[in-house]
């Protein structure tokens, strides 16, 4: 018989997955901590895992809903001219220009496909030891970027080679424990983003790669139930899904500002803290696992 997923499961998760997609600390690092300690897996968690993620993709929209109503409109007028032969990427607009660079920082993932299944062994090899490790690098970037100097570059500033070196930070964070907005965003300062702009990059940049996490996670969901024939994981059921999908965006839109208040008043370096404690904590108890011979759960 199912176990049904339990209300204060779903508000964890939902919470978790709407704090650390956008807050710079790693939603795949700690929703694999989750599942770790908790044991919390299966066919069922993957379905609920989309959902979560279309929560936060609805967080972003909401969040940046002026500067994607103008992307969308420009993108518009982009297949327009291609339509019409008059295509050029000479003297773009900044809506053009952003439009080109997210789609240049989006292609650079292509390279750490063929690492892909490797990414997925680390968070689900029965150890946390890659995750701490994972969290120490966040931690080092951020501090590294709060400390650099401050650029000025806007939207209509962006470059081939600043949109090439935010996707390959973006290329890393498919690594369990490292952040892709704290990647992105520091990525942006290291470029000379003004701090609004990296801030605003990064999570729009977010926008197709949220999309496609939740797409592949539906796709395996379905692969697996279909491979098994059997359910013998944690029902979600719909009011769980509906619970989690307004959660995860409320929590998110909240996790959008707060991002962005801490980095225009210099305070980012609170993430650096936080992540270097988190890492150090997670690198003590995976030696003690791996003393004991077995994971530590709850």
């Amino acid at each position: 018989m199912e176990d049904k997923m339990s209300f204060f499961d779903v508000i964890a998760q939902a919470v978790l997955q709407g704090l650390t997609e956008f807050l710079p600390v790693s939603s795949s690092g700690h929703l694999s901590l989750y599942q770790h300690f908790t044991g919390n897996s299966g066919e069922g968690a993957l379905m609920f895992s989309a959902i979560l993620h279309l929560g936060t993709l609805v967080a972003v929209f909401i969040a940046f809903r002026k500067d994607i109503l103008a992307l969308i409109k420009e993108l518009g007028n982009i297949f327009k001219d291609i339509f019409k032969r008059q295509f050029t990427l000479k003297n773009m607009n900044p809506e053009r220009r952003m439009i080109v660079m997210i789609i240049l920082s989006c292609f650079c993932l292509a390279p750490f496909v063929i690492f892909k299944d490797w990414f997925e062994s680390i968070a689900e090899d029965g150890s946390v030891f890659a995750e701490g490790l994972c969290f120490l690098y966040t931690s080092a970037i951020l501090f590294m970027s709060d400390r650099c100097t401050k650029g000025e570059k806007k939207a209509g500033d962006i470059t081939y080679k600043d949109s090439v070196t935010v996707g390959l930070f973006q290329g890393v964070a498919l690594l369990p424990g490292v952040s892709r907005s704290g990647s992105t965003i520091s990525a942006g300062l290291f470029s000379g983003f003004s701090r609004e702009t990296s801030v605003k990059y990064s999570f729009i940049l977010g926008i197709p790669v949220i999309f496609l996490s939740c797409l592949m996670e539906i796709l395996e969901y379905f692969k697996n139930t279909i491979d098994s024939n059997v359910v013998n994981d944690k029902s979600v059921g719909f009011m769980n899904c509906f619970v989690g999908f307004v959660v995860a965006a409320a929590v998110g839109v909240f996790a959008i500002k707060l991002v962005n208040w801490l980095v225009k008043t210099d305070r980012f370096k609170v993430f650096a803290l936080y992540t270097f404690v988190l890492g150090c904590v997670v690198l003590v108890v995976s030696f003690i696992e791996f003393c004991m011979g077995h994971a530590i759960t709850f």
